[in-house]
């Protein structure tokens, strides 16, 4: 247990301790505005107000934490033990820096809720981010600075043990686009056709797989089953049950092959809703999709990811939350790799509108595939030597590493040549 002294307890206070030693370093953490009760505590203890007490480790505070509402900050960094970091303080505190003002700015997603340049899906992108444009996107720096505030509780403490930390990996995949060719109607399979056959794209093949003459590309669902079981791993599957439209291709959710489809790999693994790009505008169209997931696997849906990773906040969380969802995993960025909210830990979203921590855990990924495909033009070989070096920053903290994959790029066929080995590579090294 540690002991938080501070001048004044705020929500935010709460919320960035409880995030820091509960979710990181694992360990218990208590509160006191009682300078009295905190003096005489023996409990390891942190001062984070203005001035030091006469024990205790001394941690200034900025005024971040203290604040409500949302305003534009002064963001001035500067270095730190070879890491960026802002909110500076004097020299007297235990570290240079308002470690957990900043923390707090970064895993809110303070700065998307301020004025910004969305993309053509009206979504935040990377290249807006602090991390990004300060170079520390790759860095889940906000578990290096739990680490260092660790060391710091240990040097001042050498009795106290935190708990060991493990790193763990998971596996997540989206099935945007069940198969191919077969199973999407009457209309869609002729248009499919037609295209094909004016465009000379592959029209024999797409023909023999719907004589079930070929096997359709995107059913690499037995493919998966033994790399999964060869590497003792266990994904979550996250469905896009929504309606077709421009941004929302997927099956029909009426169709008998895709329903048994979630229910063959309901039964092995946990499934989640992959709510439609329609959905974020239109709440009653999240429950119709929620409850058609229900309906298949006759279990509650508890475990969400954005279509299009299309995230605004606070209104996607809230939505989710009102319809008990307690897990999401949107937490990353379309155009580029890395830690959207500076940190690979899960951790509760903080509604910064209400000021209240929520229910709702975010699970934040590090790498998609369709990241390294779609906008950074990689190659397979480039995209393995990235996303081993990602893991060995997570593993480095011993963070929890989260993917994102698709069942087409598994296919190893036609754009996705190549792709089924970065995958196999990767699960592969998450084991070393």
């Amino acid at each position: 247990m540690v002991l938080v002294y501070s001048h004044k307890i705020t929500h935010r206070t709460k919320y960035i301790f409880r995030l820091i030693f509960k979710d990181v370093l694992k360990t218990d953490v208590t509160f006191t505005d009682n300078k009295t009760k905190f003096e005489s505590s023996t409990f390891p203890k942190i001062n984070y107000s203005n001035h030091k007490t006469e024990t205790g480790i001394f941690f200034k505070s900025s005024y971040l934490l203290f604040e409500n509402g949302i305003k534009e900050q002064e963001i001035e960094l500067f270095e730190h033990n070879n890491n960026k970091c802002f909110f500076r303080v004097s020299s007297d505190s235990a570290m240079p820096f308002d470690v957990f003002a900043a923390s707090f700015y970064l895993v809110t997603r303070y700065e998307e809720y301020l004025p910004q340049i969305r993309d053509q899906f009206d979504r935040f992108t990377a290249k807006e981010s602090l991390a990004f444009q300060q170079k520390f996107l790759k860095k889940p720096i906000i578990n290096i600075w739990a680490n260092e505030i660790a060391a710091i509780v240990k040097s001042y403490y050498p009795q106290f043990v935190f708990p060991e930390k493990k790193f763990n990996y998971i596996s997540t995949i989206d099935i945007d686009n069940a198969y191919a060719y077969k199973h999407k109607g009457v209309l869609r399979i002729t248009a499919g056709l037609l295209y094909a056959l004016i465009s000379s794209n592959d029209f024999k093949h797409r023909l023999k797989v719907l004589l079930n003459m070929a096997h359709d590309p995107y059913d690499t669902y037995d493919e998966q089953f033994e790399i999964h079981k060869k590497y003792n791993i266990k994904p979550i599957y996250f469905f896009l049950l929504g309606d077709y439209g421009v941004n929302d291709k997927n099956i029909t959710v009426k169709n008998e092959k895709f329903q048994s489809l979630i229910k063959s790999l309901a039964d092995y693994y946990e499934v989640g809703i992959h709510p439609s790009y329609a959905s974020n505008s239109d709440v009653s169209i999240l429950v119709k999709e929620i409850n058609r997931l229900k309906k298949i696997t006759h279990r509650d849906v508890k475990k969400s990811r954005q279509h299009f990773l299309k995230l605004t906040l606070p209104l996607t969380y809230r939505n989710l939350i009102d319809n008990d969802i307690f897990e999401d995993f949107t937490m990353g960025y379309s155009g580029q790799v890395g830690f959207r909210a500076s940190i690979c830990s899960p951790f509760y979203f903080y509604d910064l509108d209400t000021e209240s921590q929520t229910d709702l855990k975010i699970f934040p990924f590090a790498v998609m595939e369709a990241t390294f495909k779609y906008y950074l033009k990689s190659s397979p070989q480039e995209a393995i030597k990235e996303i081993n070096e990602l893991i060995d920053v997570v593993k480095s903290v011993n963070g929890t590493f989260i993917s994102v994959w698709h069942n087409e790029s598994l296919s190893d066929e036609g754009i996705w040549e190549g792709w089924k080995e970065v995958y196999v590579t990767m699960c592969k090294y998450v084991n070393v």
